[in-house]
């Protein structure tokens, strides 16, 4: 299957009064380019989530996003520290003592002082936590593939319409080539005709001029690899069971491309030339969209 690397997915999972949110967005990149971004405490889990990742990208700048809700009464405790207030308290002893005042400090003032009470997070049960994350994280990442996926069936079909075009060009280009040797060999002989005027024509010489020309203009090499690569393209694309299709079909373009400009370099006729030159704009459309498959 060709998948495209531009998506986005969003799952929400709520169990047990906790609720975890995962969103997801990627775009083309050469390589699995993964940031994750969760609360601090859940930091252990990092590794487990990339390795979630990698089990359904191969490729794509990944931005995951985890966010956590703990609607339990259980979720923090209120902790009074006692030593802290009572500290707080010996101090103000010893100011009223020292400059003459009364100590008129109650309850609810001391309470606001800091580290008189604090609140603290009961101790996670890991092992269901991450059973959350986990699922949540799996439900972002399918639909981000069945997303992929629709936009790679897009990519795919624009791709196959754009190598029947290459295939109609090189099928031009593969006729027209013997007509331009046999029209060269036409205006040879006339040309000979007109400066030896009633002087037989070495007709060995006349075909060693023609053999040397077709050889020197002959792209019938250039063809049968351009077509072995359209050929392969087609399959890749058709099949898309290798992972990183994407890589070889950027390889199979850079080829295509090189075979375009030799077809270019040797063409003395302009009707070659101006296929030649919609074979290039094609294989540069195809590079840019493939860079987009995984």
């Amino acid at each position: 299957m060709i998948r495209s690397m531009t998506g986005f997915g969003r799952c929400e999972t709520e169990e047990n009064n906790r609720r975890v949110t995962v969103e997801m967005r990627s775009v083309n990149n050469r390589y699995l380019d993964l940031s994750v971004k969760m609360p601090r405490k859940f930091g252990a889990f990092e590794a487990a989530v990339r390795a979630e990742v990698k089990k359904y990208l191969a490729r794509g700048k990944v931005d995951l996003y985890i966010s956590y809700e703990d609607f339990s009464a259980a979720g923090n405790n209120i902790r009074y520290n006692r030593d802290v207030a009572a500290e707080y308290m010996d101090h103000f002893r010893a100011m009223a003592e020292d400059f003459g005042i009364d100590n008129d400090i109650r309850v609810s003032s001391l309470a606001r002082f800091p580290e008189v009470f604090t609140l603290e997070e009961t101790e996670l049960d890991e092992e269901t936590v991450w059973e959350l994350i986990r699922k949540t994280v799996d439900g972002a990442l399918e639909k981000m593939a069945e997303e992929r996926a629709r936009e790679g069936n897009f990519l795919k079909e624009d791709l196959l319409a754009k190598l029947d075009e290459m295939s109609d060009a090189v099928g031009f280009i593969g006729a027209r080539s013997p007509e331009i040797i046999s029209g060269y060999q036409a205006k040879l002989v006339q040309k000979v005709k007109d400066l030896l005027g009633d002087t037989a024509l070495d007709e060995s010489r006349i075909l060693q001029e023609v053999t040397i020309y077709a050889d020197k203009i002959c792209v019938d090499e250039e063809m049968v690899r351009l077509k072995s690569h359209i050929g392969a393209m087609r399959e890749a694309l058709n099949t898309g069971a290798d992972e990183g299709v994407g890589r070889r079909l950027d390889f199979l373009a850079q080829e295509m491309n090189r075979e375009a400009n030799t077809i270019l370099s040797k063409s003395g006729d302009v009707d070659i030339s101006d296929k030649g030159i919609v074979l290039k704009t094609v294989i540069e459309k195809i590079r840019e969209q493939i860079q987009n498959i995984e």
